[in-house]
């Protein structure tokens, strides 16, 4: 009898280990031999954990903000990082050279340097023609852009604050319609000044997808290492190339000038860089170093006056 319930128990262990088996409850580990030709099925489209995927609840890829996920999983994602992830712009910020450029073009023709040709009717800045002069000038330019392995836009990015003479608008539309884009794969984008007072933020006002971004006072939260290109601000009299003989001589440490550093602008008192420029005022001592800033910025500047405001303006003034 006791013979009888011992069979029993084994047949229905083993029934219930075939059966978990069959559903793929279990998985047998590989053999460290490595897979036979039997075992080699991934050749011919199978995929390990496939029988999962056919029933309800099953774990799935992750994939960050994915269209058929439930309510649940999206219910702490904000409606600006959905229209980010969906226009491409998540994944822009994430570029690097390995991932965002493709180096089969430049293997091609060498660095060549293509430059749109300047579109009728589009306005642009001095300093960025004299951008695009210099690089037709160069011997990395082409004509031709199926031998380019960089590109660069005609359209004037320079001045993307909204209150500027300079600025461009519709340049999001602009930019799409033009058929060598490709998302902005293998692009660069040159920038100077962006957003506006008080807030400056670096918002461009279009998309840059995945082209490389050359820019003056980038912040570090935006700068994508390896990738991105921080570059000075430069007024529009700065010469394209060269300029006036120095005055410093390999004797002459330190040289005979009567300023060791200058600065003259606008002390913003709220906002953006304020901090900064709030702070010249140690350094400046009347003499060598001379450090000149104005409180009169802005409409509303007089509300935010502070203490050495009358004294500052008196100095710019001289």
């Amino acid at each position: 009898m006791q013979a009888k319930k011992r069979y029993l128990t084994l047949f229905s262990a083993g029934a219930c280990l075939i059966l978990l088996f069959c559903f793929g409850g279990i998985q047998l580990p590989l053999s460290r031999r490595g897979p036979s030709r039997r075992d080699d099925r991934s050749l011919t489209g199978y995929h390990p954990g496939e029988r999962w995927r056919r029933f309800p609840g099953s774990l799935q890829p992750f994939s960050p903000w994915e269209e058929d996920r439930g309510d649940s999983h999206n219910e702490h994602i904000s409606p600006r990082q959905k229209r980010d992830a969906n226009s491409g712009v998540d994944s822009g910020k994430r570029c690097r050279m390995e991932s965002c450029f493709d180096f089969s073009l430049c293997e091609r023709n060498g660095f060549k340097v293509y430059v749109y040709p300047q579109q009728k009717g589009e306005k642009m800045s001095e300093s960025y023609q004299n951008i695009l002069s210099s690089i037709e000038g160069s011997m990395y330019y082409t004509p031709d852009p199926g031998q380019a392995c960089l590109f660069v836009l005609s359209l004037d990015t320079l001045d993307r604050d909204q209150l500027s003479p300079q600025y461009v608008h519709n340049l999001k539309v602009k930019i799409q319609s033009l058929h060598l884009w490709n998302g902005g794969k293998n692009h660069i984008i040159f920038n100077l000044y962006s957003g506006t007072w008080p807030d400056y933020t670096e918002d461009l006002g279009f998309d840059i997808g995945l082209a490389m971004l050359a820019k003056a006072s980038i912040s570090t939260e935006n700068f994508r290492p390896n990738f991105d290109v921080s570059i000075p601000l430069f007024s529009k009299d700065h010469p394209r190339t060269g300029g006036e003989r120095g005055y410093l001589k390999h004797n002459t440490i330190p040289p005979y000038r009567k300023y060791m550093l200058v600065f003259k602008g606008k002390r913003y008192l709220t906002g953006i860089g304020s901090d900064t420029r709030n702070a010249l005022y140690h350094v400046h001592n009347s003499e060598d170093v001379v450090l000149l800033t104005t409180c009169k910025h802005g409409k509303d500047w007089q509300k935010h006056k502070d203490a050495r405001c009358d004294k500052d303006n008196a100095d710019y003034d001289k």
